[in-house]
């Protein structure tokens, strides 16, 4: 098998400390490593290292080959600029299929947190065998744990295949309203979209023929030219002609060829800070304070500090982050708003250098 790591992404929930140029996954966020570090490292079991691809933006691929000494630097590939899932995945299908075109690939995002890592590897491995079985796509589903609307849901159909453990999906969703995703939590049917897939690298290609045909023959073309002087122009040439589609609206919401199954290993996609606060350690107030931080009367707050100290006092349900340019203050409930500011500094000449 090998595993294609998706390390593109801004992280525009993390600012201040998410910057284009270092986003979250190359940031130290859970632990002394970095989250793409973390990721790397977790599935090391599972492939050697020259069977494990990172797909990057031409801005940070020098700081992923940096953190990822440990890997060929040939299997980090940067885009010239974002495609979204679709373009990623089959830029680096193409990439395994000139080594090996039968071969079971895995899909995972940089920047997820895993508590259960022996449930991962067993998820991962019946996805393998399911995928090589069937050749048919896997998407892996997380058992909803509340009526989340932060993310996409998988519907399926209660059928069970006893062998594999997968089901039959009926439809995807997109992020729901509350009143939506608590109907979905009763149903029971119903699966986070936690954004990891695992096929054969023949069965995505032929889908995303099927689908996006353009896509596929645009990005394809440039399979002979791997591993040669000219396979850079060859990418930037392609992605300027390439539309930009997520694989989940351009392939897997068309397909009748998927199939899903449910991990159980502990999963956060750690999409804003508020799930620092819920992985993170807390005082005896229920506070998360990271740095040099004195909290008076204060509770469920999360405070970020490394530089300088900072004091809180009175105040709850706060999130409080200061890096060595910008100071974040903001109400936990709303830490989903803050690629709003992130969107503000992109209209404001003075301020990009903010980004």
């Amino acid at each position: 098998m090998y595993v294609v790591i998706m390390a593109g992404g801004k992280g525009t929930r993390f600012w201040p400390r998410s910057r284009a140029a270092k986003p979250k996954q190359l940031l130290d966020i859970i632990s002394s490593k970095t989250m793409i570090q973390e990721t790397v490292e977790r599935i090391e079991p599972l492939v050697d290292h020259d069977r494990i691809i990172v797909v990057t933006n031409k801005q940070q691929a020098q700081e992923l080959k940096a953190q990822l000494p440990q890997l060929p630097a040939e299997n980090i590939i940067a885009e010239p600029f974002g495609r979204n899932t679709a373009a990623c995945i089959c830029l680096a299908a193409t990439w395994i299929h000139q080594r090996d075109p039968e071969a079971v690939m895995a899909v995972l995002p940089a920047d997820h947190y895993i508590a259960d890592r022996e449930a991962f590897y067993r998820c991962i491995h019946k996805a393998e065998e399911a995928a090589r079985t069937h050749s048919t796509l896997i998407t892996i589903g997380i058992k909803p744990q509340a009526p989340e609307t932060g993310y996409g849901y998988i519907e399926f159909d209660r059928q069970l295949d006893g062998e594999s453990q997968t089901c039959r999906v009926t439809c995807f969703h997109e992020k729901p309203d509350a009143q939506k995703a608590a109907e979905y939590l009763q149903k029971g049917n119903y699966l986070w979209n936690s954004g990891m897939f695992v096929w054969k690298v023949s069965t995505i290609l032929q889908e995303i023929e099927k689908h996006l045909p353009e896509l596929y023959s645009t990005i394809t073309a440039i399979e002979p030219l791997w591993h040669t002087p000219d396979i850079e122009q060859a990418i930037i040439s392609a992605y300027e002609r390439t539309v930009s589609i997520s694989i989940d609206y351009g392939v897997l919401e068309k397909t009748t060829n998927v199939l899903t199954l449910t991990g159980d290993f502990g999963w956060n996609d750690i999409g804003s800070w508020s799930a620092i606060f819920d992985l993170s350690p807390k005082d005896e107030n229920e506070n998360v304070l990271r740095g040099d931080v004195v909290a008076i009367d204060s509770q469920s707050n999360l405070v970020h500090s490394p530089k300088k100290l900072t004091a809180v006092v009175g105040v709850s349900n706060l999130i409080v982050v200061d890096t060595e340019d910008a100071l974040l203050i903001c109400d936990a409930d709303k830490v989903q708003d803050v690629k709003g500011v992130v969107e503000l500094l992109k209209e404001d000449d003075d301020r990009k250098k903010y980004l």
